[in-house]
C-alpha cells in the first residue's frame, strides 16, 4: 500500500507542476513509469505468495482468486519470484531421519521380513485388524497360502495378478516374491534355456527383463490396400475397392499358438480366441519357439496349420466338383518368422515380420514343395493388446 501511495503522489505532483519543455518531461515520465512497474510487481509478488500459502493450506478457491489478481497485475510474475527459503532447523532433523528410513528400506523384502519376524524366529505373515468369528487367512499354513498364490498365477502365467496381490499387505508381498513361483514361471517360458539365473539377480528379474512373448492378450496387425475392380459393362467407369483385414496371433505358455487372418473386427474376433478349443473357421494351430541370435535380437518362429478334420472337409468339397481328376491329398503348414521388440511404454509388444512361407507335403509321393512369400509392406507389424478376459479364470495352478 505504501508503494502504491507513493506512486500516486508522484504522479499527482507531476501533473500539478507546469511542464518546462519536452526534454525534461520525458525523463520524468520514464521515472514515473518505472516506479509504477515496481509497485505493481511488488503487489503481484505479495498476492502470488499469498496464493501459494492458501494452496498449501488446502484453500484452493482462495488461492485461485489470489493467483488471478497477481497475474492481472504482472502476467509473468510466476517467473520473477525467487522461491529459495532459509533452511528450517526443525525440518533439517526430520530430513535426516527420512534419509535414514530410505536407506533402511532399499531392500523392501528384507525390511518386511524383519518386521514380521517374531521373537522366537518364526514369521507371522499377517493378522486380522479386527476381531472376527470366522477363520482368518493368517491361520493357514504357509504351504497352503503359497498354493493359493500358485492358483492366482495359474497355468496362464498371470504374473500381473500376483503383483497386484502383493499390494494387499506386507505378508502377501513376501509371498509374492517367493523365488520358486518365479522360477516355475521362467521354466514354463524358456524351458531348458533358463537353468541358470545369471546374469540376472533373481528369477523375478529374469521374467520381467528377458525378452518373451506375452500371454495375457493377443498380437494384432491391420492391413489395408486399394485394388482396382472390374470395368463396367458400358466401359464408362472402373470401380476401386478398399480392402481391410486383420492378422491375429495368440500365444500360450505351453508352446502352442493360434493364428487367424480375417476381415472381422477385433471386437468380434478377440473373445473367440480365449481358448485353444476355439472353433473359428480358418483358424490355424501350431507351436512356436523363441531364439536369441548372436546379434541379441530375439526371434519367434511359428509353424501353424489347419486341423486335420478341417483339411479333410475342404478336400472332400473340392473333390465333389472334380471327381474325374481329384486333387492329390496334401498337408499344408505355414512357417512364420518374427522379430520381437518393444515399442512405447509396453515391453515385448511388437512383432515384425522377417519370414513367411508355405510348405506343402503330398501324402502319395512324400514330395515337399516350399513357397516363400515376399515380406513387403503388406506385412504390417503386429502389436500386443491386453485382454482381461483371458486371465479372468484359473483352470489349473502354476
Amino acid at each position: 500500500m505504501d508503494l502504491e501511495l507513493s506512486a500516486f503522489r508522484a504522479k499527482w505532483m507531476s501533473e500539478l507542476q507546469p511542464s518546462s519543455g519536452g526534454k525534461k518531461s520525458v525523463p520524468k515520465t520514464a521515472e514515473l513509469k518505472r516506479r509504477q512497474e515496481i509497485a505493481n510487481e511488488e503487489k503481484a509478488r505479495e498476492l502470488f505468495l499469498k496464493a501459494v500459502e492458501e494452496e498449501q493450506n488446502g484453500a484452493v478457491y482462495e488461492a485461485i482468486k489470489y493467483y488471478k489478481s497477481a497475474m492481472h497485475l504482472v502476467p509473468d510474475i510466476e517467473f520473477k519470484i525467487n522461491y529459495s527459503r532459509s533452511p528450517d532447523p526443525d525440518r533439517a532433523g526430520s530430513y535426516l531421519e527420512d534419509n535414514e528410513k530410505d536407506r533402511e528400506i532399499d531392500d523392501l523384502l528384507t525390511y518386511f521380513q524383519q518386521q514380521l519376524t517374531l521373537g522366537d524366529g518364526t514369521m507371522k505373515l499377517c493378522e486380522p485388524d479386527t476381531d472376527t468369528t470366522q477363520v482368518h487367512i493368517s491361520a493357514l499354513p504357509f504351504e497352503v497360502l503359497m498354493y493359493i498364490f500358485r492358483w492366482v498365477v495359474s497355468c496362464d502365467l498371470d504374473l500381473r495378478a500376483l503383483e497386484q496381490l502383493s499390494l494387499v499387505c506386507r505378508g502377501f508381498y513376501i509371498c509374492a516374491r517367493d523365488p520358486e513361483i518365479w522360477r516355475s514361471a521362467c521354466l514354463r517360458v524358456w524351458g531348458r534355456n533358463c537353468t541358470k539365473m545369471l546374469p540376472f539377480s533373481s528369477w523375478r528379474e529374469m521374467f520381467l527383463e528377458r525378452p518373451r512373448v506375452r500371454f495375457d492378450g493377443v498380437y494384432i496387425s491391420k492391413t489395408s490396400y486399394i485394388r482396382q475392380g472390374e470395368e463396367s459393362l458400358d466401359g464408362f467407369y472402373r470401380a476401386w475397392h478398399q480392402v481391410e483385414y486383420y492378422r491375429y496371433l495368440r500365444f500360450f505358455p505351453d508352446g502352442q499358438v493360434m493364428m487367424l487372418t480375417t476381415p472381422e473386427d477385433p471386437l468380434v474376433t478377440v473373445p473367440r480366441l480365449r481358448s485353444k478349443n476355439s472353433r473359428v473357421d480358418s483358424i490355424m494351430f501350431g507351436h512356436y519357439r523363441l531364439s536369441q541370435d548372436t546379434d541379441n535380437q530375439t526371434k519367434v518362429y511359428v509353424v501353424v496349420s489347419k486341423r486335420k478334420e478341417e483339411q479333410k472337409v475342404a478336400e472332400y468339397q473340392r473333390s465333389r466338383f472334380c471327381r474325374r481328376n481329384p486333387a492329390p491329398e496334401a498337408e499344408r503348414a505355414f512357417h512364420v518368422g518374427l522379430q520381437l521388440s518393444s515399442g512405447g511404454r509396453q515391453r515385448f509388444n511388437k512383432l515384425v515380420w522377417i519370414h513367411h512361407s508355405c510348405q506343402i507335403t503330398y501324402r502319395s509321393t512324400g514330395e515337399t514343395v516350399v513357397t516363400a512369400f515376399d515380406v513387403d509392406k503388406m506385412y504390417t507389424p503386429l502389436f500386443f493388446a491386453r485382454v482381461k478376459s483371458y486371465t479372468a479364470f484359473s483352470e489349473r495352478p502354476l
